[in-house]
């Protein structure tokens, strides 16, 4: 493995080599793909259009390791791209992320064709060893052992003109037994407080109205830095920014959800009403093998508390089904806390061997049938609850930030979408005037579904704000138009803004 502290650009400045990044997996890997666009992009290259399907002159995954068969996905994928290379000299494959922190040099002996392999403590390595492996024409593989520098302090290709991710740390101590993420991850960093608040404030700056806090136990944030509170109080800080208008973040720890984080929560007008608290299962004897460090009793009492200082909070949450040693009473209690909490939404997953965790070595493997026959008694427990939590928003009157792209029939509805401080999607109604994704809404809600909510009359009221200046100003700018007049917002010259993802954990935020 070759180690380099080449920081130069890879490429010379050009306009006719294209790349695609193709990701997998958490929010950590959507937001290093930013990184990996913005770099890409500084280095000269051309982001291919949408749909080319492995036509880019460059193609880089960003791999996830979670699944057991992560690995079959990726190499199924790079065959799929092995003759298209083999006929256009100059095409260039990398891999990236955890799958490559993991697997290291056996990407290149199982796919040859491949490029470049790095890791998740380099990303800031792939133009260099792009050009390295395109001069040298052979393969470099670099994976760096501990993080080289904070990925915020590398160039970005923010994929929303109105809503961003901003890390705050990297890394986790946690050893929960199904997670293989601190062995490729690492140990938890944390950020400088100023250099965080920095980054939000020139965000803001460029027109983005919505940040969203992220780390891999985000609400341990200070445990490197020596401060118990600091996370909390970063929350109060971004409660003074001039212009952030909601701030949101994921996902917190049990473990480490202190109180002084739900005061900050309710006290900070714009930290929005919304939790994503993973918790596995409900069996404490189960939680003990997981090495959750908390139990059910502990669990319960923090949505107690939450919703007692934010009555209308809507929490959400991560259930592992199926987890080795799991019997018919330890899955019950996973549906007595369900009951008790009356999650908004609850991601639900099959557990499945994650290669390197002591989980898959573990004894009490459970069949497939019946792993899947409690996944479904839990998915339909929840789709009721979240059902019946949604009819109650009907009657109310929500301010919804317009979103682009979550509404997969709006065209054919003429309908727009947004969400709720809660983060609730919502469908409106087109209202006549010109409403742009980074506006706000007014609306009142007339229906409920259990994963969508309607506002079938007349929007109330139509708010234009700086973060639909940004947006209009940057799709302006991708299609070659004069930008609308008075918009002085100093935005990157790329991009095109989608919403960002709904918060799940997956791999990395649980």
């Amino acid at each position: 493995m070759t180690i380099s502290s080449d920081r130069s650009p890879a490429v010379d400045k050009q306009t006719s080599r294209t790349y695609e990044v193709r990701t997998y997996g958490c929010q950590m890997n959507v937001h290093d793909s930013e990184r990996l666009s913005g770099l890409l992009e500084d280095a000269g290259y051309v982001r291919a259009p949408e749909g080319s399907d492995g036509e880019a002159d460059v193609v880089v995954f960003n791999t996830c390791a979670v699944r057991e068969n992560a690995d079959n996905k990726l190499y199924g994928n790079l065959g799929h791209l092995a003759p298209k290379k083999a006929s256009r000299p100059g095409m260039q494959i990398a891999v990236g992320g955890c799958l490559a922190q993991k697997d290291r040099d056996t990407i290149v002996k199982r796919a040859p064709w491949v490029d470049v392999v790095f890791g998740t403590h380099n990303i800031g390595k792939l133009p260099v060893l792009l050009e390295r492996a395109r001069v040298q024409e052979e393969a470099q593989v670099e994976i760096a052992e501990s993080l080289e520098e904070f990925p915020s302090t590398l160039p970005t290709r923010r994929e929303s003109a109105y809503a961003a991710w901003v890390s705050i740390s990297v890394g986790c101590n946690n050893t929960c037994t199904f997670c293989i993420v601190p062995a490729l991850r690492g140990k938890e960093k944390d950020r400088r407080p100023g250099d965080i608040l920095a980054e939000i404030e020139a965000l803001v700056g460029e027109g983005v109205s919505e940040i969203t806090l992220l780390g891999q136990n985000v609400n341990a944030y200070g445990s490197d830095i020596g401060d118990r509170e600091a996370f909390s109080k970063l929350l109060r800080a971004c409660g003074r920014i001039d212009g952030l208008e909601r701030v949101r973040f994921t996902s917190p720890h049990p473990r480490d959800f202190t109180d002084d984080v739900i005061a900050a929560m309710a006290e900070t007008p714009n930290v929005m009403p919304q939790l994503h608290m993973p918790l596995q299962s409900g069996s404490d004897p189960v939680l003990k093998a997981m090495r959750r460090s908390y139990r059910q009793e502990r669990f319960l009492g923090i949505i107690e508390k939450v919703r007692a200082a934010i009555p209308h909070a809507a929490i959400s949450t991560d259930i592992i089904v199926g987890f080795p040693g799991e019997t018919e009473e330890d899955f019950e209690q996973t549906l007595h806390v369900v009951r008790e909490a009356r999650f908004a939404q609850a991601f639900t997953f099959q557990y499945s061997k994650r290669p390197g965790t002591p989980a898959a070595e573990m004894d009490g493997q459970i069949p497939k049938k019946v792993v899947q026959e409690r996944y479904e008694r839990l998915v339909a427990l929840q789709e009721e609850i979240s059902w019946e939590e949604n009819k109650k928003q009907v009657g109310r009157t929500l301010e919804l930030m317009v979103a682009e792209g979550e509404g997969r029939k709006d065209d054919t509805t003429h309908r727009l979408s947004g969400r709720a401080p809660d983060s609730r999607l919502a469908h409106f109604t087109k209202p006549d005037q010109e409403v742009r994704p980074g506006d706000v809404v007014t609306v009142e809600i007339t229906y409920a579904a259990p994963h969508h909510l309607l506002a079938e009359g007349a929007v109330v009221d139509v708010r234009r704000t700086r973060a639909g200046d940004a947006w209009e100003k940057r799709n302006a700018e991708k299609a070659g138009k004069p930008a609308p007049a008075g918009v002085l917002l100093g935005l990157p010259k790329i991009g095109v803004p989608e919403p960002l993802p709904v918060a799940t954990s997956g791999c990395a935020l649980d």
